[in-house]
């Protein structure tokens, strides 16, 4: 044995290999503070070892290197400049120290080779992968760049605008596809990857395969005359400025960095990078992106651990309601592999759900991810039925009709006399109490809110929603059902809109409230779109929810906390639904939207919208930008306060990410609280308080005001 640490070891054959082997203590390889010393260790005990032909570097592990350690991201990029600086600068010179090898190296890569896996092949001379390996540089996902010579190595080996897409948009490559751009050199079968790099290499140390020439390659400039580096970075910047816009710098920068170290070798280039990185890591984005990886990781962890504790298998859906959401609710059960009984009192409604699940699928189709054997599985999973008796085997019963809780309760009550004693009752209601609907059945704790968002195939958040009769067994099946069907579940406790609807509605009533002071609806959704990051302003998001489903969740909101939620008078919600103008449902809502000479859809600012709101509203007034996002966001912040501190929501972690996953909620600025923390506590209470007067919901809570003032964290 030539070394051996915690995470890695190197070992020497008879023919003068040494294999150096990744094997953590965990479940798969990355490269923490430690692997990152021991590498370097391990490098050193090899230049220090004689009769050393060549380096074959592969992992024990299912998978080869996942990347670097995130969890350690948050102290580190929390340190001075200089000491961030300086901490990239020399592990980055670990990769450098090993590619610095006086004998040829290869990697074989099995699994996932992400960021600083990656970056650990692309630093040996030579790569083959087995045909299971997803090789990438994912760290824009992150609000970062390769630190670790990405940006250095993969430019020379596969040239400038192939990097560059690799690294702006952050997608992996298979192996197949990675050869065939010239990012490895071989694919094999796994049986055959270590033999394969052990031939490769032997080729390698017999002068076979040049790799000192491959060497020359990625320390030297990139190999370009000016009008071809014109033409390619002129290209990254436009694409990268089209589909990343302004709220994320990394992949900005990613471009401006290589397009510097063009001229430059790996020395020269690599300290470009390592700026490169420091500059991204202090970045509000860096830290909000950052966040989003933990705090999905921690959703995740405590989806798993919560569904590990289910004790019941859930083999069979019931799905009462068909329509556009019960037929999307019946398809994500059915695509996964679960036969699902949909359910419904009218075959219109039967065939509109059919047809949703259908719609879905085509669309798949046409985009090449939906072949026809899986098309007719997922259909064939959906067992339409008029028949109430026919949901009687089902272990999961999701009820989806009508938001009305007399309807709902007519409905649970007899699921409940139909179906086993251990069958599971759910109802994905949006706004109405779960404990006033569980008074309707005789075993409440079997019953549960299951919450799933439009469109169903496309959101992945479903709120899970606890009773103050719910059992743990009901919540673990529910949980364990939910990531079966392959969506984020998050248990938050019962109350008036549940989490996601309870915070954005006061986020509605601070837009309504703008307009009757002469704010025009237009201007307030291009601030919201283009300043704040929202996918759709307030006006077009009602538009697409429906005015009458915003007005009847208004007032069950209003009737639920009256203290803070009570009806506006003259909401032009309130107008436009009293004068049917419903959204996108009915083509006509503060937008009138149809289709110009093409098909294509339109969109434009609704006179007629205008007109309604014309006796009711202010003077027409500009309002600057601060303004427009501080009279929305404070109300939707003050309120998703109030679920914590209440405990509607376990944490501020599952709060971001439910918002991220169930509105749409901007990425780079990473959840309602990173928000809120980024602006700073105390820059937050200054700014509610300047606006408390405007009512309850701009009101903090004395919580947060003790928290601004002891200086605590969300985030602890």
């Amino acid at each position: 044995m030539i070394y051996e640490g915690n995470t890695l070891s190197v070992s020497m054959t008879d023919d003068g290999i040494a294999e150096l082997v990744f094997d953590a203590q965990g479940s798969v390889n990355k490269f923490d503070k430690q692997t990152v010393s021991e590498l370097s260790e391990a490098t050193a005990a090899i230049e220090g070892t004689q009769d050393i032909k060549g380096v074959l570097v592969r992992s024990a592990k299912s998978t080869f290197i996942v990347g670097a350690d995130i969890t350690e991201f948050t102290a580190l990029f929390a340190m001075p400049q200089s000491e961030v600086l300086a901490w990239v600068a020399k592990t980055s010179q670990v990769f450098d120290r090993f590619e610095d090898l006086p004998v040829p190296t290869i990697a074989a890569v099995n699994g996932f080779a992400l960021g600083g896996g990656c970056e650990m092949a692309l630093a040996a001379d030579l790569r083959v992968a087995d045909t299971t390996a997803k090789i990438g540089l994912p760290e824009v996902k992150l609000g970062l760049m390769p630190g670790f010579g990405g940006t250095v190595r993969l430019p020379r080996i596969i040239g400038s605008d192939n990097a560059l897409e690799w690294m702006t948009t952050g997608r992996d490559r298979n192996a197949q596809k990675a050869l065939n751009e010239g990012a490895i050199d071989a694919v094999v079968e796994p049986e055959n990857l270590h033999s394969a790099a052990r031939k490769m290499l032997l080729s390698a140390i017999n002068g076979e395969l040049d790799f000192k020439a491959r060497r020359k390659q990625k320390m030297s400039p990139l190999n370009l005359n000016t009008n071809e580096a014109m033409m390619s970075f002129s290209t990254a910047k436009a694409m990268v400025a089209a589909q990343a816009g302004k709220h994320y710098p990394a992949p900005h920068k990613m471009v401006e960095t290589v397009q510097k170290a063009s001229a430059s070798g790996r020395d020269g280039a690599l300290k470009l990078e390592n700026e490169g990185f420091v500059a991204l890591a202090k970045t509000d984005a860096c830290q909000a992106q950052v966040g989003i990886f933990l705090a999905d990781q921690l959703v995740k962890s405590k989806g798993k651990k919560q569904a590990k504790a289910a004790t019941k298998e859930v083999k069979q859906h019931a799905v009462l309601g068909a329509g556009i959401m019960g037929g999307g609710i019946a398809y994500q059960g059915a695509v996964k592999g679960i036969n699902t009984v949909m359910k419904d009192i009218a075959q219109p409604a039967l065939d509109l759900g059919l047809a949703e699940a259908s719609k879905i699928l085509n669309k798949g189709m046409q985009r090449g991810k939906v072949d026809a054997k899986k098309m007719a599985s997922t259909l064939t999973n959906i067992v339409p039925t008029l028949d109430m008796n026919a949901i009687k085997d089902a272990d999961l019963i999701i009820e989806a009709v009508v938001e009305n809780p007399n309807v709902k309760a007519s409905v649970l009550k007899e699921t409940e006399q139909t179906v086993a004693d251990d069958a599971i009752i759910c109802s994905n209601t949006s706004t109405i109490s779960i404990n006033q609907l569980a008074q309707s059945l005789s075993k409440p704790e079997r019953f549960c809110g299951m919450h799933f968002f439009n469109p169903v195939h496309k959101m992945p958040l479903v709120e899970i929603i606890r009773g103050e009769k719910t059992s743990d067994s009901t919540i673990a099946t529910v949980v364990a059902a939910t990531l079966k069907m392959g969506k984020t579940p998050i248990v938050v406790n019962d109350c008036p809109g549940f989490l996601v609807n309870r915070v954005l509605f006061p986020y509605f009533a601070g837009f309504s409230r703008l307009v009757l002071d002469g704010a025009d609806f237009t201007e307030v959704d291009k601030v919201m779109e283009k300043i704040f990051g929202w996918p759709m302003g307030p006006a077009y998001l009602l538009d697409v929810v429906g005015m009458d489903t915003a007005d009847h969740a208004s007032g069950v909101m209003s009737a639920g906390i009256p203290e803070r939620m009570q009806k506006i008078d003259n909401d032009p919600v309130t107008l436009l639904y009293s004068n049917e103008r419903l959204g996108q449902k009915n083509g006509k809502g503060f937008y009138d939207y149809g289709k110009d000479k093409r098909g294509r859809p339109t969109k434009s600012a609704a006179d007629a919208a205008y007109d309604l709101f014309k006796p009711h509203v202010a003077p027409s007034k500009e309002f600057d930008k601060d303004e427009v996002i501080a009279r929305l966001m404070i109300p939707m912040a003050n309120e998703a306060i109030r679920c914590l501190e209440e405990g509607i929501v376990g944490s501020a972690a599952e709060a971001d990410m439910a918002l991220l996953y169930g509105l749409g909620f901007p990425p780079f600025r990473g959840g309602i609280f990173r928000y809120i923390e980024t602006m700073g506590l105390d820059r937050f209470v200054e700014l509610a308080d300047k606006y408390a007067e405007l009512g309850p919901i701009y009101q903090i809570t004395d919580g947060v005001r003790d928290m601004a003032a002891s200086g605590k964290s969300y985030f602890a």
